[in-house]
């Protein structure tokens, strides 16, 4: 009795491993908030900045921005791959960076490698009562 309830603890406990490990690979990004305050000598305006960090292969899906935001994008660590609006898709590394104008399309964003995580620095400069930095793309 004791080996099978053993024996179907270690299936169940296999099978959560492998379904995590499944969806971390199709995983999202994560952002966290490092600094958000109004800009005392430009009225209505925000300086908004999220640390986004990127699982191996992860990636954010298609989203557009807020439509008064300036975004500035600063790879921290590791590879992203970015397109905006309908540019060049391009990798960039470690130490590079790139800008967005208002109201841009952000089809592609993801960690470049499937081994190794990713970090950026994304630097909004938006309409202070613009909430929803990003949103989906249908």
């Amino acid at each position: 009795m004791k080996i099978r309830a053993i024996v179907a603890a270690t299936c169940a406990a296999l099978a959560f491993a492998l379904a995590g490990s499944a969806s971390a690979h199709g995983q999202a990004e994560t952002v966290t908030p490092k600094f958000d305050q109004a800009i005392p000598n430009i009225p209505g305006k925000s300086l908004v900045i999220l640390e986004v960090d990127y699982a191996p292969g992860a990636a954010s899906p298609p989203h557009t921005h807020a439509k008064s935001a300036f975004i500035y994008a600063y790879v921290i660590s590791g590879e992203i791959e970015s397109k905006v609006n309908n540019g060049e898709t391009r990798i960039y590394t470690a130490g590079e960076s790139w800008s967005e104008p208002p109201n841009a399309s952000h089809p592609i964003s993801r960690n470049a490698s499937k081994t190794k995580p990713a970090k950026l620095l994304a630097v909004f400069v938006v309409d202070s009562d613009d909430k929803a930095l990003t949103t989906p793309v249908k």
